[in-house]
């Protein structure tokens, strides 16, 4: 085994406590990148201060933006104006992130300059035809291995509006082709089969892009500037996830979460968790930063299986791994479908997750495009490989609080790209978790 980041979890006592978990990921690669495209200055507040997010401002200094550090999740961006970026003499690495990778695809195939975008292993591995193919309809050209990074970007070619129906819902695809659009002559119009997140949408109305959209379609004309604005990211959904579920299951558990973004697009655990039967009470809603926030109240309680819905999928793609864990503690089967998608994340996360369980002695049968899994068996401990993910790593964590022994859980490095300090925040409201470094 190599070396790395080691998890030790074990059972724990009631989890209790308030936290605010970090600033939402998707929020955050957004906010960095159209601040940068806008004239004039514009400050970002709750930034994620994970690997992915720094990244993604690491490559926006490359391509010539002054972004300054304030203080810890607060960056002052010196937007470049839409036609301000330079180009950049070495590679631009994504490191693991996916969302940097195909969001800025569909920005630098527009530009005069050409560009390299690479990313760390896992992310040399993940699916990229799936935005190259819809920019070069376009009139984009990029390079790739057989649909995988490296992509190298040829600049200097005018693109054209497109109507192109994505054949997978993807919230990354339909914003490159919306950033595209941007520079693209005449309107381009992106369609969905199921709605997914709309925060590029939002964040360029925001910034004070014209923008039609509305759940499954979003149109706007190329041609247009951005003007510079100010914008609070909500704490990450899916980060308070791990804490939804955790407390859910822990006997005794009584735990707040604080100003969650409660985008719609993003909320399907919530829905999910709460049809399993799960306690979860909404108070404090509110507006921030043109995102609905609000405090979650998560108490244990007995959960049942469901049959998830398919068209609940995309909006809950990123927790499926905890779905999992809170599947596993619940009475009865529970039934996922529609979920190919979980194959070309930063794992198979239908095969890790499932394999993750079962090493600790849950029962799952896995299908093509999702999972049945038999709750109600007690999880005894064992040694699970994250493979490098981040989500699969801390969900893992969540199961070994209710495991009969120490659960292990080897190669958690890249729970930093998402979710930076989980262990400390964990330990703090009752998690029995210990992280540490092994050869």
């Amino acid at each position: 085994m190599s070396g790395g980041l080691r998890f030790v979890a074990a059972r724990a006592a009631a989890l209790r406590g308030r936290v605010r978990v970090p600033g939402d990921k998707s929020v955050s690669h957004r906010a960095i990148l159209f601040a940068s495209l806008a004239d004039g200055v514009s400050r970002i507040r709750g930034f994620l201060e994970g690997e992915d997010t720094l990244a993604t401002a690491a490559v926006f200094r490359r391509l010539g933006v002054r972004i300054e550090t304030l203080g810890e999740g607060e960056r002052l961006v010196h937007g470049v104006g839409i036609d301000g970026l330079r180009g950049s003499d070495t590679a631009l690495d994504c490191g693991n992130a996916g969302t940097a990778m195909r969001l800025l695809a569909g920005l630098l195939c527009a530009q005069r300059f050409d560009s390299t975008l690479i990313g760390d292993a896992s992310l040399s591995k993940r699916p990229m035809r799936r935005v190259i193919e819809p920019l070069q309809r376009m009139g984009a050209q990029i390079e790739s291995h057989d649909g995988l990074p490296p992509l190298l970007i040829r600049g200097g070619r005018q693109l054209h509006g497109i109507d192109y129906t994505l054949p997978v819902a993807s919230a990354q695809v339909k914003s490159a082709l919306l950033l595209a659009g941007l520079y693209a002559e005449g309107e381009t119009l992106v369609r969905e089969p199921h709605p997914t997140r709309d925060y590029t949408e939002s964040m360029l109305r925001q910034f004070g892009v014209a923008i039609d959209y509305a759940p499954g379609h979003a149109r706007l004309r190329g041609g247009q500037r951005l003007a510079a604005c100010d914008v609070e990211v909500p704490a990450d959904f899916s980060s308070a996830a791990f804490f939804l579920v955790a407390a859910s299951i822990v006997p005794g558990s009584d735990l707040l979460l604080e100003a969650v973004g409660m985008n719609p697009r993003r909320t399907g655990l919530l829905a999910s968790l709460r049809e399993m039967g799960a306690d979860i009470a909404i108070e404090r809603e509110a507006v921030q930063g043109g995102e609905a926030v609000a405090d979650l109240r998560v108490r244990h309680a007995p959960l049942h299986g469901i049959e998830v819905p398919i068209e609940r999928v995309p909006d809950m793609i990123d927790e499926f791994p905890a779905l999992f864990v809170a599947a596993a503690a619940a009475a009865g089967p529970t039934v996922v479908r529609g979920a190919a998608e979980l194959r070309v994340k930063e794992s198979d996360r239908l095969a890790t997750m499932s394999t993750a369980l079962r090493t600790l002695g849950a029962r799952i049968d896995e299908t093509p495009d999702g999972a049945t899994i038999h709750g109600g068996h007690l999880l005894a401990g064992g040694h699970v490989h994250a493979h490098g993910d981040h989500r699969i790593a801390m969900s893992a964590a969540i199961a070994g609080q209710i495991a009969s022994g120490p659960v292990t859980i080897d190669d958690c490095d890249n729970v930093a790209t998402s979710f930076p300090g989980f262990v400390e925040l964990a330990t703090a409201i009752g998690f029995d978790l210990a992280a540490r470094r092994h050869t």
